[in-house]
């Protein structure tokens, strides 16, 4: 008789390579290992290797990068996504594609049951079991790190008793989730607030005070709300990202140091490396300032907000979310356009912009010669505006 078949969310790390041979030993499982490449993993057959080693049946390497980023992370561009005014998800935005991974596999082997390594005070359990429902709610998803009880030392002592070796100490304790988008770095001693990062917990952003002493400029286009080229030249979605995360990172910018509201209620210390996605939603919010009227403008920024806070709480595939894309996305037909970023120590800032559908009319801004705007106007359409305050002020004037 046949052993029933698991697909687990694999990522090479400490708790999905202990979960291949737990699920074995305590469910009788056949697990299939699906490692889902959305950027920046080292060595994935060795990776691939390890789940094998550690007793998967099969162990598969799914190349993900361009579908991540064209799928998910560029539709979350289009919305300026931050959760919380600051971290641009690229954890989150990671999960649900991952998530539509794990159900295409099923199908393939005919499984009914799927596994991931999130560990119950994260929020990416709920983002992979929830994105798996909504795709196929007939496959059973399981979460094992939330009940096994192990710390990462007793779960390092786990491995090496099974002959798993993997690249992480009990002195080096940090837990890093990374991707094209972005990079996490938690545990250790950054759970102390207090306790500035250190050093070594950083890679792909140099400290500022250590940064080039001259500037740098790069000039991002953009159609339709897609970043296209840089400094002229049409690049791919994957080298795009790559080389704008990279050129940002040399000069310090892109770190994040915030305590974070996480979707199951706690409060959490992130220390994040986010060069692209940041210098990437500044560059498209300044070709939306150039395209939008003020009317839709201000009226997006509200969708954007609820549309990040969606994404943060694993409702990708929502009914919601899917509205609110499809919104998004007919607002952006006209924001193309090019804008010119600075970096320096650290800091990275909009000093040029322009797009062929600007609705920025210097005949109109300008204080100088040839100013095009109705002066004599203003008082009439100053006295409509405020008439209906004025009004009000008449009839309440005892209670002001």
């Amino acid at each position: 008789m046949s052993k029933e078949k698991c697909i687990l969310a694999y990522s090479g790390g400490l708790d999905t390579s202990a979960l291949v041979p737990y699920m074995k030993e305590k469910y009788g499982y056949e697990i299939i290992a699906v490692l889902v490449d959305v950027g920046r993993m080292k060595d994935v057959e060795g990776l691939r290797q390890r789940a094998l080693t550690a007793g998967a049946a099969d162990s598969l390497i799914l190349d993900a990068k361009e579908e991540f980023l064209v799928d998910f992370a560029f539709p979350a561009l289009k919305a300026n996504a931050l959760y919380e005014g600051r971290y641009p998800l690229h954890s989150a935005l990671s999960r649900p594609l991952i998530a539509k991974k794990m159900v295409e596999v099923a199908h393939r082997y005919g499984a009914k049951v799927a596994a991931h390594g999130c560990t119950a005070k994260g929020n990416d359990q709920v983002r992979i079991d929830v994105s798996v429902r909504c795709l196929d709610p007939s496959i059973t998803v399981l979460g094992p790190a939330r009940e096994w009880n192990m710390t990462r030392p007793e779960l390092l002592d786990y491995l090496s008793a099974r002959g798993i070796d993997l690249p992480i100490t009990k002195k080096n304790p940090y837990s890093i989730d990374e991707n094209l988008w972005g990079r996490a770095i938690e545990c250790g001693e950054l759970e102390d607030p207090w306790t500035a990062a250190p050093a070594e917990a950083f890679q792909f952003t140099v400290d500022p005070k250590a940064a080039p002493d001259e500037a740098a400029e790069l000039v991002i286009g953009f159609e339709a709300g897609i970043p296209v080229s840089l400094d002229g030249e049409r690049l791919d979605p994957i080298t795009l990202v790559e080389s704008v995360d990279m050129l940002g990172g040399a000069h310090g910018f892109g770190r994040l140091d915030m305590v974070e509201n996480r979707l199951v209620g706690i409060k959490s210390r992130e220390v994040y490396e986010e060069a692209g996605s940041l210098s990437l939603i500044m560059a498209h919010r300044e070709v939306e300032d150039l395209t939008l009227t003020r009317e839709l403008q201000h009226f997006k920024t509200m969708i954007d907000q609820r549309l990040s806070e969606l994404i943060y709480d694993g409702l990708w595939f929502s009914p919601l979310a899917r509205a609110l894309r499809a919104f998004i996305d007919e607002s952006q037909k006209y924001v193309s356009g090019e804008v010119r970023l600075r970096y320096f120590k650290g800091a990275c800032s909009p000093v040029g912009r322009r797009s062929p559908h600007s609705l920025y009319d210097s005949k109109l801004a300008t204080y100088g010669s040839g100013d095009t705007f109705s002066h004599e106007s203003a008082k009439g359409f100053i006295q409509l505006w405020g008439l209906p305050v004025e009004v009000w002020a008449r009839h309440h004037k005892d209670q002001m």
